[in-house]
């Protein structure tokens, strides 16, 4: 392992789910570890996903098993390490004729049943519909299965917050400028988009984890010919005022063989998505289009009897995934499974293509280990035995329950809201306080100065949109007086 002063052994380019479990990964293993994101942690596809770790039931159909098998186990695994942000969640699919035939269906759930054991998450199962169920009164019987509900984001955030931990260098805003070999070496040039400096980084290896840059990355950077062609397709969501139960979910079929999933969020809301749209231009300009809210509009209201529209609409995301596969191959059937490739350069840059949400950690762990043969003697991964930050609870209850006890005058909304965001760090948030007021200022809906100021500290936090809705998600309630409020105090706070 390298210790020569100055220099890396493994410097990631990307801040995405990927990039900071590589982070993670390498830095427990005891090597020197830099991550660079060109913005926020979770700044585009990683904030944009339905928000589950799931097996991924519908890649059974083309028979991406491995895939599934290996989705499946992570999402045990992962509620295991992170049992502050995710919790299994019963997912529901009503039963339309004219759909996926009734018994293909329940082979389905067959496998998803037995292709890895998952003693977390209850067993699917065949299911009558009781009569005030939210969906149509045709609508009477289907299926339930389980998988986790996860806040994506933060699942990134405690990532990066693990490599810190285990001392590596986290450089939040600095965009990857130029890459080239310098005396056996790699050299990065890094600009701070927020004060305009510039610095160099020296590396062993690279990992390129730059999502829907990958290609654009090795290109315009590293000026090189990428191994992999990659197509990016846009995925988006909708949030409404909530039409189901907030303990169920559900995953509609549509009549072209898509899904779309229906979500309780955040209580008092419905998360609808997502799409499968074709994407050219800059990942970070992607928004709905008019064709994908009305898709999605349609595909709810052939199901539900709450019927929902334009007007209900709160608020929307887009993000993009870049797929690996034929680019005449429909986006539906276009695989969701991840390459890692050492491209073809004078020195180890080993580029992430594809993945998601529920297999980062795996993926972390043999991005690593291919980077084993340029680094000598690396040791075994800790990500699968490691509890995330904040994740050494035992339940969320029991916490709630915990700093209820110790904290009597804790407002309800804000001990539930930083059980599921913060876990036992909830514990360190609360230290030296003995009342409401030592939690300072209030900007609104249980946002204190106390929590910013940790966000500023400890999460790399530096915008009302990276507070609001990567760290908090209470950008669905804010109003332009309560941003405003709080945008003048982190310019005061951060200039100051």
């Amino acid at each position: 392992m390298n210790q020569e002063p100055g220099i890396y052994d493994v410097v990631v380019v990307g801040g995405g789910i990927n990039g900071a479990g590589i982070a993670a990964d390498a830095a427990g293993r005891g090597l020197r570890v830099a991550l660079c994101e060109q913005g926020d942690l979770a700044g585009a596809t990683s904030s944009a996903s339905t928000k589950l770790v799931h097996g991924g039931l519908r890649y059974l159909e083309t028979y991406e098993f491995r895939l599934v098998r290996k989705a499946l186990k992570e999402s045990e695994l992962l509620l295991e390490l992170a049992p502050h942000l995710i919790q299994p969640i019963s997912i529901h699919i009503p039963y339309m004729a004219h759909h996926r035939p009734w018994l293909l269906i329940r082979l389905g759930l067959l496998l998803y049943n037995n292709l890895a054991p998952r003693p977390s998450y209850k067993k699917a199962r065949s299911i009558n519909f009781d009569p005030d169920s939210p969906l149509i009164k045709e609508l009477t019987r289907g299926f339930i299965f389980s998988d986790g509900q996860v806040d994506d984001a933060r699942l990134v955030i405690l990532n990066a917050m693990q490599a810190a931990r285990d001392s590596a260098d986290v450089f939040v805003h600095h965009q990857c400028l130029a890459m080239s070999s310098v005396n056996g070496c790699w050299e990065l040039t890094l600009r701070n988009q927020l004060q305009g400096s510039e610095k160099v980084l020296r590396s062993r290896t690279v990992v390129n984890a730059t999502g829907p840059w990958v290609n654009q990355f090795v290109e315009n950077v590293v000026k090189a010919k990428p191994r992999k062609t990659v197509r990016l397709v846009k995925g988006s969501h909708i949030i409404v005022p909530s039409i189901q139960p907030p303990d169920r979910a559900f995953l509609l079929q549509n009549k072209d063989g898509r899904v779309v999933f229906v979500i309780p969020y955040k209580q008092d809301y419905s998360l609808i998505g997502t799409t499968e749209e074709e994407f050219t231009g800059d990942p970070y300009n992607a928004k709905i289009s008019t064709q994908e809210t009305e898709y999605l509009i349609k595909v709810v209201n052939s199901y539900f009897r709450q019927p929902i529209s334009k007007e209900d609409i709160t608020h929307t995301y887009a993000g993009i995934r870049p797929l690996v596969g034929e680019k005449n191959q429909s986006a539906t059937k276009a695989s969701r499974d991840y390459r890692l490739e050492f491209e073809n350069t004078s020195l180890p840059l080993l580029s992430v293509y594809g993945g998601k949400v529920t297999t980062y950690r795996i993926l972390a762990e043999q991005a690593v280990e291919k980077l084993g043969k340029y680094l000598g003697n690396i040791s075994e991964s800790k990500t699968s035995k490691q509890k995330l930050p904040g994740g050494n609870i035992e339940s969320r209850d029991k916490l709630f329950d915990s700093l209820m006890s110790e904290y009597p005058w804790l407002p309800v909304e804000i001990a539930k809201r930083w059980v599921g965001s913060y876990g036992s760090i909830s514990f360190d948030l609360l230290a030296g306080t003995k009342g409401r007021d030592d939690l300072g200022l209030d900007f609104g809906y249980g946002l204190t100065q106390k929590e910013v100021d940790y966000l500023i500290r400890e999460e790399w936090a530096t915008s009302v949109e990276d507070i609001l809705w990567r760290r908090t998600k209470l950008g669905l309630e804010f109003d332009k007086t309560q941003i405003a409020r709080l945008n003048q105090y982190l310019l005061d706070k951060l200039t100051g």
